[in-house]
Protein backbone atom coordinates (compact mmCIF):
# COMPACT_ATOMS: atom_id res chain seq x y z
CA UNK A 1 0.00 0.00 0.00
CA UNK A 2 1.35 3.42 -0.96
CA UNK A 3 2.22 5.68 1.92
CA UNK A 4 0.00 8.76 2.21
CA UNK A 5 1.84 12.10 2.14
CA UNK A 6 2.10 13.81 5.48
CA UNK A 7 0.15 17.01 6.23
CA UNK A 8 3.28 19.25 6.00
CA UNK A 9 4.12 17.77 2.60
CA UNK A 10 0.56 18.34 1.33
CA UNK A 11 0.77 21.96 2.51
CA UNK A 12 4.09 22.39 0.69
CA UNK A 13 2.68 20.96 -2.56
CA UNK A 14 -0.38 23.24 -2.36
CA UNK A 15 1.86 26.24 -1.83
CA UNK A 16 3.92 25.28 -4.87
CA UNK A 17 0.79 25.03 -7.03
CA UNK A 18 -0.46 28.46 -6.01
CA UNK A 19 2.73 30.31 -6.85
CA UNK A 20 3.32 32.34 -9.99
CA UNK A 21 5.80 30.64 -12.34
CA UNK A 22 9.19 32.35 -12.25
CA UNK A 23 9.31 33.00 -16.01
CA UNK A 24 6.12 35.13 -15.80
CA UNK A 25 7.42 37.47 -13.11
CA UNK A 26 8.94 40.04 -15.53
CA UNK A 27 5.51 40.43 -17.14
CA UNK A 28 3.87 40.86 -13.74
CA UNK A 29 6.28 43.58 -12.71
CA UNK A 30 5.46 45.58 -15.85
CA UNK A 31 1.66 45.26 -15.57
CA UNK A 32 -0.03 48.66 -15.04
CA UNK A 33 -2.83 49.29 -12.54
CA UNK A 34 -5.11 50.51 -15.35
CA UNK A 35 -8.18 49.30 -17.27
CA UNK A 36 -7.59 47.01 -20.19
CA UNK A 37 -7.46 43.51 -21.65
CA UNK A 38 -4.79 40.90 -20.91
CA UNK A 39 -3.80 37.68 -22.64
CA UNK A 40 -2.02 34.57 -21.36
CA UNK A 41 0.02 33.06 -24.22
CA UNK A 42 1.22 29.45 -24.41
CA UNK A 43 3.50 27.79 -26.94
CA UNK A 44 1.17 28.62 -29.86
CA UNK A 45 1.58 31.98 -31.57
CA UNK A 46 -1.99 31.90 -32.90
CA UNK A 47 -4.07 30.29 -30.12
CA UNK A 48 -3.91 32.10 -26.76
CA UNK A 49 -4.68 30.30 -23.52
CA UNK A 50 -6.91 32.92 -21.92
CA UNK A 51 -8.15 36.48 -22.51
CA UNK A 52 -9.62 38.61 -19.74
CA UNK A 53 -10.36 42.21 -18.82
CA UNK A 54 -10.26 44.38 -15.73
CA UNK A 55 -10.38 47.97 -14.53
CA UNK A 56 -7.04 47.14 -12.83
CA UNK A 57 -4.89 44.88 -14.98
CA UNK A 58 -2.19 44.27 -12.38
CA UNK A 59 -4.58 43.32 -9.61
CA UNK A 60 -6.68 41.05 -11.84
CA UNK A 61 -3.77 39.12 -13.34
CA UNK A 62 -2.27 38.56 -9.90
CA UNK A 63 -5.59 37.09 -8.76
CA UNK A 64 -5.30 34.16 -11.21
CA UNK A 65 -4.34 31.67 -8.54
CA UNK A 66 -7.75 30.93 -7.07
CA UNK A 67 -8.36 27.41 -8.39
CA UNK A 68 -6.33 24.38 -9.52
CA UNK A 69 -7.57 25.00 -13.08
CA UNK A 70 -6.10 28.51 -13.07
CA UNK A 71 -2.85 27.22 -11.61
CA UNK A 72 -2.68 24.66 -14.44
CA UNK A 73 -3.21 27.42 -17.00
CA UNK A 74 -0.39 29.47 -15.50
CA UNK A 75 2.00 26.53 -15.75
CA UNK A 76 1.25 26.36 -19.49
CA UNK A 77 1.67 30.12 -19.97
CA UNK A 78 4.85 31.47 -21.51
CA UNK A 79 4.14 35.19 -21.46
CA UNK A 80 1.47 37.79 -20.70
CA UNK A 81 0.50 40.68 -22.99
CA UNK A 82 -2.00 43.48 -22.43
CA UNK A 83 -3.73 46.45 -24.07
CA UNK A 84 -4.74 49.45 -21.97
CA UNK A 85 -8.11 51.13 -22.49
CA UNK A 86 -9.58 54.42 -21.27
CA UNK A 87 -12.14 52.67 -19.07
CA UNK A 88 -14.27 49.65 -18.33
CA UNK A 89 -16.55 49.91 -21.38
CA UNK A 90 -13.61 49.84 -23.75
CA UNK A 91 -12.15 46.85 -21.91
CA UNK A 92 -15.45 44.94 -22.11
CA UNK A 93 -15.85 45.62 -25.83
CA UNK A 94 -12.26 44.71 -26.68
CA UNK A 95 -12.35 41.53 -24.58
CA UNK A 96 -15.53 40.30 -26.30
CA UNK A 97 -14.09 40.98 -29.75
CA UNK A 98 -10.75 39.32 -29.01
CA UNK A 99 -12.30 36.19 -27.52
CA UNK A 100 -14.57 35.68 -30.52
CA UNK A 101 -11.73 36.32 -32.97
CA UNK A 102 -8.98 34.30 -31.26
CA UNK A 103 -10.93 31.47 -29.54
CA UNK A 104 -8.74 31.12 -26.40
CA UNK A 105 -8.38 27.62 -25.01
CA UNK A 106 -9.52 28.39 -21.45
CA UNK A 107 -12.31 30.87 -22.21
CA UNK A 108 -15.73 29.25 -22.11
CA UNK A 109 -17.85 32.40 -22.19
CA UNK A 110 -18.22 34.02 -25.64
CA UNK A 111 -16.12 31.31 -27.28
CA UNK A 112 -18.77 29.39 -29.19
CA UNK A 113 -20.52 30.69 -32.26
CA UNK A 114 -24.18 31.33 -31.51
CA UNK A 115 -27.37 30.70 -33.46
CA UNK A 116 -28.68 33.88 -31.87
CA UNK A 117 -32.45 33.94 -31.61
CA UNK A 118 -35.27 35.78 -29.86
CA UNK A 119 -39.02 35.54 -29.30
CA UNK A 120 -41.13 37.67 -31.65
CA UNK A 121 -44.66 38.32 -30.40
CA UNK A 122 -47.24 38.45 -33.18
CA UNK A 123 -50.98 37.88 -32.70
CA UNK A 124 -50.36 36.92 -29.04
CA UNK A 125 -48.34 33.87 -30.10
CA UNK A 126 -44.54 34.05 -29.68
CA UNK A 127 -42.38 32.57 -32.39
CA UNK A 128 -38.66 31.91 -32.42
CA UNK A 129 -36.79 34.12 -34.90
CA UNK A 130 -33.10 34.26 -35.79
CA UNK A 131 -30.70 37.21 -36.05
CA UNK A 132 -29.41 35.84 -39.35
CA UNK A 133 -32.90 36.28 -40.82
CA UNK A 134 -34.12 39.61 -39.38
CA UNK A 135 -32.38 42.69 -38.01
CA UNK A 136 -32.69 42.60 -34.22
CA UNK A 137 -31.50 46.21 -33.97
CA UNK A 138 -34.65 47.56 -35.67
CA UNK A 139 -37.34 44.86 -35.26
CA UNK A 140 -39.93 45.81 -32.58
CA UNK A 141 -41.64 43.17 -30.46
CA UNK A 142 -38.58 41.05 -29.69
CA UNK A 143 -38.12 39.47 -26.26
CA UNK A 144 -34.93 37.90 -24.92
CA UNK A 145 -31.66 36.84 -26.51
CA UNK A 146 -30.99 33.11 -26.64
CA UNK A 147 -28.12 30.96 -27.90
CA UNK A 148 -30.47 28.55 -29.68
CA UNK A 149 -34.11 27.60 -30.27
CA UNK A 150 -34.21 25.17 -27.37
CA UNK A 151 -33.13 27.85 -24.90
CA UNK A 152 -35.80 30.23 -26.22
CA UNK A 153 -38.57 27.64 -25.85
CA UNK A 154 -37.41 26.68 -22.36
CA UNK A 155 -37.59 30.34 -21.33
CA UNK A 156 -41.12 30.56 -22.76
CA UNK A 157 -42.14 27.43 -20.83
CA UNK A 158 -40.78 28.92 -17.62
CA UNK A 159 -42.90 32.06 -18.14
CA UNK A 160 -45.95 29.90 -18.90
CA UNK A 161 -45.46 27.91 -15.70
CA UNK A 162 -45.05 31.06 -13.61
CA UNK A 163 -48.13 32.77 -15.08
CA UNK A 164 -50.36 29.68 -15.61
CA UNK A 165 -50.39 30.31 -19.35
CA UNK A 166 -51.56 27.73 -21.87
CA UNK A 167 -48.88 25.73 -23.69
CA UNK A 168 -51.33 25.16 -26.54
CA UNK A 169 -52.09 28.84 -27.12
CA UNK A 170 -48.37 29.57 -26.99
CA UNK A 171 -47.64 26.94 -29.64
CA UNK A 172 -45.64 24.76 -27.25
CA UNK A 173 -47.93 21.73 -27.67
CA UNK A 174 -50.90 20.66 -29.77
CA UNK A 175 -54.44 21.08 -28.38
CA UNK A 176 -57.84 20.04 -29.74
CA UNK A 177 -60.26 22.84 -30.61
CA UNK A 178 -62.75 23.46 -27.82
CA UNK A 179 -61.03 21.13 -25.38
CA UNK A 180 -58.83 22.15 -22.48
CA UNK A 181 -55.16 21.24 -22.48
CA UNK A 182 -53.76 18.62 -20.13
CA UNK A 183 -52.23 21.27 -17.86
CA UNK A 184 -55.63 22.95 -17.35
CA UNK A 185 -56.95 19.74 -15.76
CA UNK A 186 -54.02 19.90 -13.34
CA UNK A 187 -54.61 23.55 -12.51
CA UNK A 188 -51.35 24.61 -14.14
CA UNK A 189 -53.12 26.50 -16.95
CA UNK A 190 -55.78 29.08 -16.09
CA UNK A 191 -58.00 27.69 -18.84
CA UNK A 192 -57.96 30.21 -21.69
CA UNK A 193 -57.85 27.19 -23.99
CA UNK A 194 -61.30 26.00 -22.87
CA UNK A 195 -63.13 29.20 -21.90
CA UNK A 196 -62.32 29.23 -18.18
CA UNK A 197 -60.64 32.64 -18.57
CA UNK A 198 -60.89 35.27 -21.33
CA UNK A 199 -58.24 35.16 -24.03
CA UNK A 200 -57.61 38.85 -23.34
CA UNK A 201 -56.57 38.09 -19.77
CA UNK A 202 -54.24 35.31 -20.93
CA UNK A 203 -52.64 37.57 -23.55
CA UNK A 204 -52.26 40.42 -21.07
CA UNK A 205 -50.39 38.21 -18.60
CA UNK A 206 -48.17 36.96 -21.42
CA UNK A 207 -47.21 40.50 -22.46
CA UNK A 208 -46.58 41.55 -18.88
CA UNK A 209 -44.35 38.53 -18.30
CA UNK A 210 -42.43 39.12 -21.53
CA UNK A 211 -41.98 42.84 -20.89
CA UNK A 212 -38.95 42.31 -18.65
CA UNK A 213 -37.19 40.57 -21.57
CA UNK A 214 -38.03 43.16 -24.23
CA UNK A 215 -35.18 44.23 -26.50
CA UNK A 216 -34.58 47.89 -27.22
CA UNK A 217 -34.30 48.89 -30.87
CA UNK A 218 -31.28 51.00 -31.81
CA UNK A 219 -32.50 54.48 -30.81
CA UNK A 220 -30.29 56.53 -33.17
CA UNK A 221 -30.63 56.92 -36.94
CA UNK A 222 -26.97 56.18 -37.53
CA UNK A 223 -23.65 55.61 -35.81
CA UNK A 224 -22.62 57.30 -32.57
CA UNK A 225 -19.40 57.81 -30.63
CA UNK A 226 -19.29 57.05 -26.92
CA UNK A 227 -16.52 59.05 -25.25
CA UNK A 228 -14.52 57.37 -22.48
CA UNK A 229 -11.65 59.17 -20.79
CA UNK A 230 -8.99 58.50 -18.17
CA UNK A 231 -6.18 60.70 -16.87
CA UNK A 232 -3.97 60.13 -19.92
CA UNK A 233 -6.14 58.36 -22.51
CA UNK A 234 -9.27 59.34 -24.43
CA UNK A 235 -11.19 56.88 -26.61
CA UNK A 236 -14.25 57.31 -28.80
CA UNK A 237 -16.06 54.00 -29.18
CA UNK A 238 -17.87 53.95 -32.53
CA UNK A 239 -21.17 52.05 -32.30
CA UNK A 240 -24.01 51.37 -34.72
CA UNK A 241 -26.95 48.97 -34.28
CA UNK A 242 -25.42 47.81 -30.97
CA UNK A 243 -22.26 46.73 -32.83
CA UNK A 244 -18.89 48.12 -31.74
CA UNK A 245 -17.05 49.12 -34.90
CA UNK A 246 -13.81 50.07 -33.14
CA UNK A 247 -12.29 52.87 -31.07
CA UNK A 248 -10.35 55.96 -32.12
CA UNK A 249 -8.43 58.67 -30.31
CA UNK A 250 -10.28 61.59 -31.92
CA UNK A 251 -13.57 62.32 -33.67
CA UNK A 252 -11.63 63.24 -36.80
CA UNK A 253 -10.74 59.54 -37.14
CA UNK A 254 -14.33 58.35 -36.65
CA UNK A 255 -15.69 58.96 -40.15
CA UNK A 256 -14.25 55.82 -41.75
CA UNK A 257 -15.50 53.52 -38.98
CA UNK A 258 -18.97 55.09 -38.85
CA UNK A 259 -19.59 54.17 -42.50
CA UNK A 260 -18.92 50.46 -41.99
CA UNK A 261 -21.93 48.07 -42.29
CA UNK A 262 -23.30 47.16 -38.88
CA UNK A 263 -25.69 44.39 -37.89
CA UNK A 264 -27.00 43.54 -34.42
CA UNK A 265 -24.40 42.19 -32.00
CA UNK A 266 -25.41 40.18 -28.92
CA UNK A 267 -22.34 41.05 -26.85
CA UNK A 268 -22.46 44.71 -27.83
CA UNK A 269 -26.09 44.90 -26.77
CA UNK A 270 -25.37 43.38 -23.35
CA UNK A 271 -22.40 45.67 -22.74
CA UNK A 272 -23.75 48.90 -24.17
CA UNK A 273 -27.51 48.97 -23.57
CA UNK A 274 -27.40 50.19 -19.98
CA UNK A 275 -24.66 52.85 -20.26
CA UNK A 276 -26.09 54.25 -23.50
CA UNK A 277 -29.69 54.46 -22.31
CA UNK A 278 -28.98 55.57 -18.73
CA UNK A 279 -27.79 58.98 -19.91
CA UNK A 280 -24.55 58.74 -17.95
CA UNK A 281 -22.23 58.42 -20.97
CA UNK A 282 -21.12 61.24 -23.27
CA UNK A 283 -22.56 60.43 -26.70
CA UNK A 284 -21.84 62.18 -30.01
CA UNK A 285 -24.08 61.53 -33.02
CA UNK A 286 -21.94 60.88 -36.09
CA UNK A 287 -24.37 60.33 -38.96
CA UNK A 288 -28.06 60.56 -39.72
Amino acid sequence: MAKRPSAPRLAFEAAAIYEYPEHLRPSLEALPARPGVYTFHGDSDTLPLYIGKSVNLRSRVLSHLRTPEEAAMLRQSRRISWICTAGEIGALLLEAQMIKAQQPLFNKRLRRNRQLCSLLLTDARPQVVYAKEIDFSSQPGLYGLFANRRAALEALKTLADEQRLCYGLLGLEAVSRGRGCFRSALGRCAGACCGKEPLEAHDRRLKEALSRLQLTCWPWRGAIALKEQSADLTEYHIIHNWLWLGSVASLAEAATLSRLPASFDHDGYKILCRPLLAGSAEIITLSE
